[in-house]
């Protein structure tokens, strides 16, 4: 007898060449999940342990169809965006996502790699913040990107709860800053609804090897979301995920190593 269908999850992100990143973390986080992964392709990276060498945008029209292919047929319990790479894909991805109705729809605004790599074209940045960031019921930045998304510069716990006002005023439902570009202390999360604060804090572990520990915190909140969890309840699970992850990532060629999701997968044969 076929199993029970899972619940379903959509990452809308550029592909990792080197398998720790993009859209690659985020089905490796929906299966560890127990969550079907799905994706529409935006872009497609050279990319290693080292950095983004260079990068390849598909078509707008073919990234919005693939959307449209899946929602239409297996259907989407929650969806998820990574590097959306371009103006003209941010404008595609907004209008299928509000004309089919997409939700929870978690917004990573993904501005650069984590060597600093950029993976948006220069006209992206306003498309980003001007008509995808409205329709989310999350966003997730780090440090760095809320300085490019509202030019502040956030050092401490005070200027991230004055961030998460900022952000909140450009229309997402939710706002989590991420802490973890701090210099020191524990790994703290802000969680913000227009109204209240939930913090979420997580032992600092203390490793260079975190490739890929954005997207999958990102995917494993979209997985809670997917089944049925509330926002805050999601990001608590995510935060747990992602936290062991990054306790289990490991060196892969010689750059920066990927967080591990090894630690929810059984020993296999």
């Amino acid at each position: 007898m076929p199993a029970a269908q899972p619940p379903t999850a959509l990452t809308i992100a550029g592909s990792d060449s080197g398998g720790g990143a993009g859209l690659q973390a985020d089905l490796k986080t929906f299966l560890a999940c127990r969550v079907h992964g799905m994706s529409a392709v935006t872009a497609v990276t050279v990319q290693n342990s080292r950095g983004v060498s260079d990068f390849v945008e598909l078509p707008a029209s073919v990234v919005a169809a693939q959307i449209e292919s899946v929602v239409s047929d297996i259907g989407v319990n929650a969806a998820k965006t990574g590097m959306l790479a371009s103006a003209s894909i941010i404008a595609a991805v907004a209008e299928v996502v509000e004309r089919l109705d997409v939700r929870p729809f978690v917004v990573d605004p993904v501005a650069a790699s984590q060597h600093g790599d950029p993976l948006l074209q220069p006209d992206a940045l306003d498309a980003l913040r001007d008509v995808v960031l409205p329709r989310a019921t999350l966003i997730t930045p780090n440090l760095g990107e809320v300085r490019l998304l509202i030019g502040m510069d956030v050092r401490d716990r005070a200027g991230m709860h004055e961030a998460a006002r900022a952000l909140h005023a450009l229309g997402p439902e939710w706002v989590l800053v991420k802490g973890g570009h701090l210099p020191s202390g524990d790994a703290l999360d802000v969680l913000f609804d227009g109204t209240q604060f939930v913090e979420f804090t997580a032992p600092r572990i203390d490793t260079d090897h975190t490739h890929g520990s954005g997207d999958t915190l990102a995917a494993a909140i979209t997985a809670g979301l997917a089944r049925g969890f509330d926002v805050p309840k999601a990001v608590e699970v995510g935060k747990r995920f992602v936290t062991e992850a990054v306790r289990g990532s490991f060196p892969l060629g010689g750059g920066l190593g990927p967080v591990g999701h090894f630690w929810r997968v059984g020993d296999w044969p």
